[in-house]
This record gives structure tokens, sequence and C-alpha cells, in this order.
């Protein structure tokens, strides 16, 4: 059988109405095969004579017990009707991770939303705003769709920058991550930041496949930025929880953060993000010492006026 992989939209391609949900769902489906050998599912090798990379379409359809034409059916793009069980099989057969199975899942059968305007301003509560500013010590900020920074308190902008001197529009991770030479210089390891970030938007773009805005900002950045044209077209998924973040800060050096992200619950997609460091280390003396600096801190770390 052929196993061409079929076109995909390319991100810069659409930035009115959202992004290909069919392509979106062939090319995820292709790259989750791709990156499989026989031998990691015990199946035969006789490689000599394999056309693509990974597995081929009918050895995953063996191993998901579905029959080659359904699951190429589904590998075009065609989800309609597919049963969560069938993609539960096609899930473990692909050894997809949880959030990985959450953005097949989304794509092969996405919730029918009431229409309501996706590109409407986020707001913050006022009460979880009074909360940031009550955090003494421990940088933290909430972000929402699109990976939009809204608010944040005083220990972030000294860690990170004063971002209520950018326009809204710039106070997004990832313009700032991708577009922005001094957050490059930010992170320690800013290509795992980089990776990280659009794994997101990733997970976002599965959940919201028709939201504008968010096709318009793939499309600039695929536009701007070779990395993030390369790490978009990897169609890898992540869902942010914690992990450790090196930030190399101007004043203090380097600090070695571990970073916690709490999901509300009321419904917004908005997100707590807390950074924090292990006592008695080096790190938790220079967020002291930051402290102490306060609006001087925030001066030094701010980042360059946008360009």
């Amino acid at each position: 059988m052929d196993d061409k992989p079929v076109s995909a939209t390319g991100p810069a391609g659409d930035t009115g109405g959202g992004l290909d949900r069919r392509a979106e769902l062939s090319e995820f489906l292709r790259t989750r095969r791709a990156r499989l050998k026989p031998e990691d599912v015990g199946l035969p090798d006789f490689g000599r004579h394999r056309r693509v990379p990974g597995l081929r379409r009918e050895e995953l359809a063996q191993l998901a017990g579905v029959s080659v034409a359904y699951y190429t059916r589904l590998e075009q793009g065609n989800g309609r009707n597919v049963s969560a069980e069938v993609l539960d099989s096609i899930a473990r057969a692909l050894r997809l991770s949880d959030a990985e199975h959450a953005h097949l899942t989304h794509l092969a059968k996405p919730k029918q939303h009431k229409k309501k305007p996706t590109a409407r301003t986020e707001h913050v509560r006022p009460a979880l705003r009074h909360l940031l500013e009550s955090i003494d010590g421990v940088p933290a900020y909430v972000t929402g769709r699109r990976s939009d920074i809204l608010a944040w308190n005083a220990m972030a902008a000294a860690v990170f920058g004063d971002w209520s001197e950018l326009p809204a529009q710039e106070r997004n991770w990832a313009r700032l991550v991708f577009l922005r030479p001094d957050y490059r210089e930010l992170f320690v390891e800013w290509e795992q930041k980089a990776s990280d970030m659009v794994s997101y938007l990733r997970m976002d773009a599965g959940c919201h496949p028709d939201d504008p805005r968010l096709s318009a900002l793939v499309g600039e950045l695929s536009v701007k930025s070779e990395e993030f044209r390369r790490l978009w077209a990897t169609h890898d998924v992540k869902e942010k929880s914690f992990g450790v973040k090196r930030i190399r800060h101007p004043l203090v050096g380097e600090l070695t953060l571990n970073f916690e992200s709490f999901r509300l619950s009321d419904g917004t997609e908005q997100s707590l993000v807390t950074y924090h460091a292990e006592p008695g280390s080096e790190a938790a003396q220079g967020l002291r010492l930051l402290a102490s600096w306060g609006a001087d801190a925030t001066r030094a770390g701010r980042p360059a006026p946008s360009v």
C-alpha cells in the first residue's frame, strides 16, 4: 500500500481562520508512527527495503487491531465517527504519552464548542491578582491561552524583566523566546525552553484549531524564526507541569529554579506558575538579594525595548 504522507497545510499558510484540523491529525499520526522502529514494538525488521522511516501503516494497524484501510483513512485526516476505544488502541500502539493521547483525541474527536469570540481579551480575577501580590520572595505569574502573560508579581519582574514596559501583544512567552535575543541569553538551556514552548502551543492548537489569533501567532513565528518552523514541524506536544530552569540573571548570576504550574479550575484555561529555589542554595540567596533590591532589580533585569 502507498505509504506517502498526505500533504498538510503549513502553519504560515493559514493565518485567518485557524489551523487545518485534518492536516494536523494526519501529520501528528505520521510523525508518531515515524519515530517507532519495528524492534521497538516486537516486530521483525526486514529493513533493507523499507521506504519510510519508522513503522509502516500496515504494521501500525496490526498492532492497533484495526484494518489497514481504516487506519489509512484516519491518518489521512478522516477521524469522523472514530470511537474512543479505537483511539485508545492506536495510542497504545504508538506508545503515546498522556499529553499525546489527549492531543490525538482533541484532533480526531473535537469538542463542539458553542459559538463565542475566540479573540476576546482574557482577564485575571482580582482575587488571583491579590494572591500574586502577596507571594513574597517567589517569582509568580499567570499565563492564558497561546502562552500570553496576563499578570505577575514584583519578583517575576525582577527575574524575567518588567513586562509592563512591553505592549500587551508582546507579553507572550512564545514571542519572547523566539523573537527576543535577550531571552535567548536569559535561559541557559534555551533550546529546551524553545522546544517546551512549541509543545505547549501544539497542545493549545489541538484544543482550539479554529482560533484565528493562535493561527496568526504560529504563522508569524514560522515566518520570523527558523527554529520555530523546525520545532513546529515535529508535532511534539506537552502539558506544562513542573521542572527546573536555569536563569542567567544580569545582577546575581545563574539561578537554578524549580517551577510548578497550577492549572486553574475556573474554566479560563489560565495557569499560575511559580519558581522557587532549594533552601540554602546560591539561587535562594540570589532571590533574597533581588527581593531586597526591589525596583532596582526590576530595572536591571527588564527586557530591552522592543524593536
